[in-house]
């Protein structure tokens, strides 16, 4: 059977690369709020999106449960995320009514469910890292943040969710270097800690 390298690494960089620049449109940073996305466009596409779902297809086959449904619905995600700003789909241009209201709420509720499938994967997360778990709960409250911003059209909330998108982005680049850089590869291991409860089966 062929054994396939931990892809995690893959998943990980592709969910940062893609975050971390996304966020600095989010934030404001260097950029005015409202500025073109055609650099998030392209990222969400290939690497935030088809890498991404590379990776979670590769984590199926590697008995990874909770790292192929993260990183293949992310992948989605931004896939989807892409899709919105490319105008040959027509999806921003079919809520132009009701003075962006439609809009609003539309993407409000879009988020709101990207919230709700973040958090199952938050306390999945709990018996996993230390790390990992941190990650997603500065992920649950990014996404809690830019869906307010959303259906409110709160620029406040928007900023406040990229920054946090930052530094979610950060963490992202970390966790994937615990992979990468560890005893295994002639390095040192990058602080991290086992959240695993010991079973009966262990102990014996």
């Amino acid at each position: 059977m062929a054994k396939f390298a931990n892809a995690s690494p893959l998943g990980l960089m592709a969910f940062a690369v893609t975050t971390f620049v996304n966020s600095l449109h989010n934030a404001g940073i260097g950029l005015p709020h409202g500025s073109p996305k055609a650099a998030v466009t392209g990222l969400a596409l290939f690497y935030g999106g088809f890498a991404q779902i590379l990776a979670g297809m590769w984590d199926f086959a590697n008995g990874n449960t909770l790292g192929a449904t993260a990183f293949t619905s992310f992948g989605a995600f931004w896939m989807s995320h892409a899709a919105m700003e490319i105008p040959a789909f027509g999806i921003i241009d079919s809520f132009a009514s009701n003075d962006n209201q439609t809009k609003n709420v539309s993407m409000g509720i879009y988020m709101l469910s990207w919230t709700i499938l973040a958090f199952i994967l938050l306390v999945a997360s709990l018996r996993t890292s230390l790390v990992m778990a941190v990650v997603f709960t500065v992920l649950e409250v990014t996404l809690i943040f830019l869906t307010i911003g959303e259906w409110t059209g709160s620029k406040a909330c928007i900023t406040t969710g990229g920054v946090l998108g930052l530094i979610l982005s950060l963490l992202a680049f970390y966790l994937a270097a615990t992979h990468l850089i560890n005893k295994k590869s002639g390095f040192v291991d990058l602080y991290d800690r086992s959240l695993m409860k010991e079973t009966e089966e262990d102990k014996e």
